[in-house]
């Protein structure tokens, strides 16, 4: 997914009238694509931004069954999204998708045992009767002398005795790349930086979009027999585009979070805590812990939600609640704020929307989807290509994607336990193998070929010394990056993962960048420019005492190519 193969997909999909052409480049999108061309379908996925830009990377990072949906006795969509989370971690893709710990503090003697005893036991039972959860550890009740053995950062007033369970985690932005990648490799087109102007249309029926190349200015007109609308919190503005009224309603919840250092949460384990509003995860994180999240209700600028002070020094009250040694600002190295698309209900409470998925067909040629969670987008990338196969005048294969590893999936174990040998012959620490191996699967032999041609690859980045130089490169000509902020932000996570924001490293990257992408000193200049602008803003915004304020702050830096 380099800029050659852009390009050409963008003129590819102008050439012929597609089966299947996609709006939206976040976890859906990017599903529902590979959906459709493993179905044997002529498919196209355009995004307005970068790939994962919205929501689907800045998640809370978790593949999980929504364990507190059980409370609300929604069964159903437990079972569905822990069936999902087993195929994630043992055929899907189990380099991306990991298991990890939480602990639940119980505060009371006696009863809440029982009650969330019985919860997490039904969590387990239902994981494993779906056939694909036997790779996890079950729960265990822990005393508090060995919880807080295990998690010795807890106040000691702050639980009686605890539950451990598992669920899994992933790095949402990098899960959607490799989703997008693993379409292109079967035959998609896919382009970035690529928003539709408008629909094209033929009577009352949608015939394809208009799309615009926002980084060279052209203009295509992209037909095809169905439309797939997957633009989440977006979805009510791309509806607009035709004129009709939707079938249902998006609203936006924002959810922030911060990162702070490994060493500043002393545990061996995640955390799970309930708060008067809903619930709060410490969640291990490489090197760091990520705090979150909030869900609260959010109508300004969707493309960069800001977190305000205000949520800030609320997630650290509520962690401090039961941290022996508190956190304070200082601890904090990144924030993050995004997006939740929920479909609208009879709650006026963000937190008691609908967390479930819809499909509909509004008008012959445009199908949307809209809601869900992370771990269930293959459900809803499924459910959106069988509505959209209606449209079609010829028999379609069934959805084959629950046997569909991703790029990097196949080989990964067995290349897992040569890692040593591989270490040797690159001439790298195991520790940085294994950081590839966890990044790139299988794929990791060709950034290893990238530091073979040059040893200089080979180094580390100044700054964020966790990433190595052949990565900043590999995201340019293999992962579809088009822009600095595009690797610093999700290519890797270095603008949460450092306490400079990824600053200190911007012009090393740039530089690394601008060969592959054709960039001379000027766009080098500018693209440093733009982000460090971009970290100003967040810094101001994150100030500021409430979203109003927040939101003007943060967009004071503007969008590098305007949108």
């Amino acid at each position: 997914m380099g800029p050659a193969q852009r390009a050409e997909a963008l003129a590819a999909m102008a050439e012929r009238e597609l089966d299947v052409l996609v709006v939206g480049g976040g976890v859906v999108g990017a599903g529902t694509a590979l959906d459709a061309v493993t179905r044997g379908l002529s498919t196209a996925i355009v995004e307005a931004r970068d790939w994962a830009s919205g929501t689907s990377s800045r998640s809370s990072k978790l593949i999980h069954g929504g364990l507190r949906y059980l409370e609300m006795l929604d069964f159903a969509l437990v079972r569905e999204a822990l069936k999902e989370r087993g195929l994630l971690l043992e055929r899907i893709a189990p380099h991306l998708v990991k298991p990890v710990p939480f602990l639940y503090p119980l505060r009371h003697k006696g009863w809440e045992r029982v009650y969330a005893g019985a919860g997490v036991a039904l969590y387990d039972a239902m994981s494993v009767s779906s056939g694909h959860g036997r790779g996890l550890p079950v729960h265990r009740h822990l005393t508090r002398r060995h919880a807080l053995r295990v998690a010795p950062c807890l106040r000691k007033d702050a639980l009686v005795g605890a539950l451990q369970y598992y669920d899994a985690q992933m790095d949402d932005a990098r899960y959607v790349a490799s989703l997008v990648r693993t379409a292109a490799a079967y035959g998609a087109l896919a382009a970035s930086r690529a928003p539709v102007l408008g629909f094209l249309r033929e009577g009352e029926r949608v015939v394809g979009a208009r799309v615009t190349d926002v980084e060279t200015g052209g203009e295509y007109e992209i037909r095809a027999k169905q439309v797939v609308n997957a633009t989440g919190v977006w979805t009510d503005d791309t509806q607009g585009m035709i004129g009709e009224r939707g079938r249902f309603h998006v609203r936006a919840s924002k959810g922030i979070h911060l990162v702070v250092p490994k060493d500043r949460i002393h545990s061996a384990t995640g955390l799970i805590l309930r708060t008067e509003k809903s619930v709060l995860f410490v969640i291990p994180w490489g090197r760091h812990w990520i705090v979150g999240t909030t869900d609260t209700e959010w109508d300004l600028d969707k493309a960069h939600p800001a977190a305000s002070s205000a949520d800030i020094d609320y997630l650290l009250a509520q962690v401090n609640s039961v941290l022996a040694v508190p956190l304070t600002r200082d601890d904090v190295e990144g924030v993050y704020a995004g997006l939740r698309p929920l479909l609208a209900g009879e709650s006026e409470a963000t937190s008691k929307l609908s967390r479930e998925h819809t499909v509909a067909h509004p008008v012959p040629g445009l199908v949307v989807v809209a809601g869900g969670k992370y771990t269930t987008y293959r459900v809803m990338a499924k459910d959106a290509v069988d509505e959209a196969v209606h449209g079609l005048d010829r028999r379609v294969a069934e959805c084959v994607t629950e046997d569909v590893p991703l790029l990097g999936a196949e080989g990964y174990r067995a290349l897992w336990n040569a890692r040593a040998r591989i270490a040797e012959r690159a001439g790298l620490h195991v520790a940085r193998v294994e950081h590839l191996l966890n990044r790139y699967g299988s794929m990791t032999e060709e950034l290893l070929e990238l530091v073979t041609a040059d040893p200089g690859l080979g180094r580390p980045l100044a700054g964020a010394d966790d990433y190595l130089r052949a990565e900043v490169v590999y995201a340019a000509s293999h992962e579809g990056a088009r822009h600095l902020d595009d690797v610093l932000t999700r290519r890797t996570r270095i603008s949460i993962e450092t306490f400079d924001r990824g600053t200190r490293s911007a012009r090393e990257c740039a530089e690394l960048m601008a060969p592959v992408l054709g960039w001379d000193k000027g766009q080098i200049e500018k693209e440093v420019e733009h982000y460090e602008k971009r970290v100003e803003a967040e810094r101001e915004s994150q100030l500021q005492p409430d979203d109003l304020t927040a939101d003007a702050a943060r967009l004071g830096a503007p969008d590098i190519v305007p949108i």
